[in-house]
């Protein structure tokens, strides 16, 4: 089930309604409605794989249990790993096991060896990333006795399984979502109405803004061999802006739709295309997986605390892992590693965190200085993108070596296909409004709130094509 579908506008309010109204005597039957109803949310895209949500949810449950019971480290230790290894496990089988075993084949092919490997024909459950990240996080914790089990397998089990963060994030801790989960909730008709307005705003990020430049980015990536270096930089900007408007705009409708039944789940995006540098990209950026990789893989490995080949090692290896769990491509992995050497320089002068205030413009040249760090900042990550979006390293090389070598800058994308220009002005509305609301926590806000959403969904509904709904990028990780 989409967040941009008819289905799911049926499907809210009817869970809404028996939420508050027919199940609302305390949390128990609160948090089991909810159970039921992500069960089926999830089951709607393939009921095959409920099994893998419901299996997960038992292992994580018990062996989390397990490690606080267990008077010795040795038993500790076995539950901890026995839960870490056939999590992963799953995770490397449906996600990543066809890539190695193709990927073996070619290296010992290009030796002299012939060799066919068994590849798997199944598909990649939706959301396994996320939902398998949920568990880990919760069973480390446990082990290093940041908090205790949580023995009412009804609050684990929604921790695990709520539908608006089920399949695509954010990524949530069970110190932020399991204490929400263990009381009942009361409604809130602000939270409702802020709710409301963040899911009307992700619908305008994801169908007017990211589902419009993919067509447009689809149709320069596919044929970028007869794309002039214009149409090649455009093509990136619409990627860009694609994947932020589409990733964005489900988290926005994820956050907004937890509202509604009283949780609150962890920011994903704080505006990161006005970054100053590209380690704060990374803070407003995807905030639940850059701050998972920090505190379960970049602080264990030593962090920045040890030496300067330490400080290297360990930023290369969050990167290049955070490449790899977006998908079991060579491209994902060459855009954590282009990240990662973007981020070397202001590792080793040691200028990482000196863009952590709010964003202040005045009329001077220090202000000149930030936007230029801005469009820099944006162009690079560009750059980056075309590795994310390119079938093959090979393709994006090339992509990037004609965008520098042609050499044409003429209006030839721009001139064939309809509506471009029109395209441009909405992006450009688009930043406008992101620009206007850089320090607020809510997008649509403040005075004027209800005209704001009324001209949202107008925009919507005008230029909007729900009946060529697109599924959202990141479900496929």
């Amino acid at each position: 089930m989409f967040f941009n579908s008819i289905t799911f506008a049926v499907f809210l309010p009817i869970v809404f309604f028996l939420y508050w109204f027919v199940f609302n005597k305390n949390k128990n039957t609160q948090n089991t409605l909810l159970i039921v109803a992500s069960y089926y949310f999830y089951s709607c895209w393939d009921w095959r794989f409920l099994f893998l949500l419901v299996f997960s949810t038992f292992l994580d449950y018990f062996t989390g249990i397990q490690i606080e019971k267990s008077n010795s480290e040795k038993g500790r230790k076995f539950w901890f790993w026995l839960s870490i290894s056939v999590n992963l496990g799953f995770l490397g089988i449906f996600k990543y096991y066809n890539f190695f075993a193709s990927s073996f084949a070619q290296m010992f092919t290009s030796f002299g060896f012939k060799v066919s490997p068994f590849l798997l024909n199944v598909i990649l459950p939706v959301g396994i990333s996320f939902y398998t990240f949920h568990g880990l996080s919760y069973v480390i914790d446990i082990y290093y006795k940041r908090i205790k089990a949580e023995y009412n397998f009804v609050d684990y089990s929604l921790f695990v399984s709520y539908f608006p963060l089920l399949v695509a994030g954010p990524i949530e801790r069970a110190t932020h979502l399991l204490p929400q989960v263990k009381v009942k909730r009361e409604f809130n008709f602000e939270k409702a109405k802020e709710g409301i307005y963040q899911i009307i705003w992700g619908l305008v990020k994801k169908v007017i803004i990211a589902d419009t430049c993919a067509t447009y980015a689809n149709a320069i990536f596919d044929h970028y061999t007869a794309m002039n270096t214009f149409s090649l930089i455009l093509g990136a900007v619409y990627f860009a802006f694609q994947i932020y408007g589409d990733f964005s705009g489900y988290s926005d409708i994820a956050l907004g739709t937890s509202k509604l039944f009283g949780l609150d789940l962890l920011r994903n995006f704080n505006y990161p295309y006005f970054s100053r540098d590209i380690a704060e990209f990374w803070r407003r950026w995807h905030i639940s997986l850059s701050s998972w990789f920090r505190d379960y893989l970049y602080i264990p490995l030593g962090g920045s605390k040890g030496g300067l080949w330490m400080k290297i090692r360990n930023t290369f290896i969050i990167f290049v892992v955070s490449g790899f769990w977006h998908g079991a491509n060579w491209t994902y992995i060459a855009w954590g590693f282009i990240n990662a050497f973007y981020f070397l320089p202001l590792l080793l002068s040691n200028s990482n965190r000196d863009n952590m205030g709010p964003i202040e413009l005045k009329w001077d040249f220090d202000s000149v200085k930030t936007l230029l760090s801005i469009f820099s900042t944006f162009l690079i990550t560009c750059v980056a993108w075309v590795f994310f979006r390119a079938k093959t390293i090979t393709d994006a090389v090339l992509y990037l070596k004609r965008i520098l070598l042609n050499g044409d800058f003429s209006f030839q994308y721009l001139a064939n296909e309809r509506y471009n220009y029109e395209l441009l002005l909405m992006i450009a509305l688009f930043v406008l409004v992101e620009w206007n609301n850089r320090n607020k926590t809510e997008p649509i806000s403040g005075k004027r709130s209800l005209l704001k959403a009324a001209l949202a969904i107008f925009t919507i509904i005008a230029f909007g094509t729900f009946s060529d709904y697109k599924e959202f990028i990141y479900f496929q990780f």
